[in-house]
């Protein structure tokens, strides 16, 4: 599977995005896709996953509340909405397909491109 990251963009504090990953090719039930996110000079830090069978959703503490990750299985394709976002949340998010459910980006072995995600305050 490949995947594609869209959605990103300039918005201002307590604004909103949505975040699209689309994937090419079958997602299994087993796999978990997830959203990692990087700021310059930061590592690669977890956002929020969901399992594409069951829809399980973890989040990062630092977006709970405030994102909705969510698939729509007819379109192979995951979004993340993005709600009252701060200028913390300024990152390169990323889409990563995965075995197990994990927070390490190390444990996912498909990417796809980043999306820019600037916020201004």
């Amino acid at each position: 599977v490949q995947l594609q990251a869209s959605g990103g963009g300039l918005v201002q504090a307590g604004g909103s995005l949505r975040l699209s990953c689309a994937a090419s090719g079958r997602i299994y039930s087993s796999k978990i896709v997830a959203w990692f996110r990087q700021a310059p000079g930061k590592e690669r830090e977890f956002v929020s996953a969901i399992r594409w069978g069951s829809g399980i959703r973890y989040y990062d503490d630092s977006v709970r509340g405030r994102f909705i990750i969510s698939k729509a299985s007819a379109e192979n394709t995951v979004y993340l909405q993005m709600n009252n976002l701060k200028p913390d949340d300024a990152a390169v998010y990323y889409c990563a397909a995965g075995i197990h459910y994990s927070t390490t980006h190390r444990d996912y072995d498909t990417w796809g491109q980043g999306t820019q995600v600037t916020v201004s305050s």
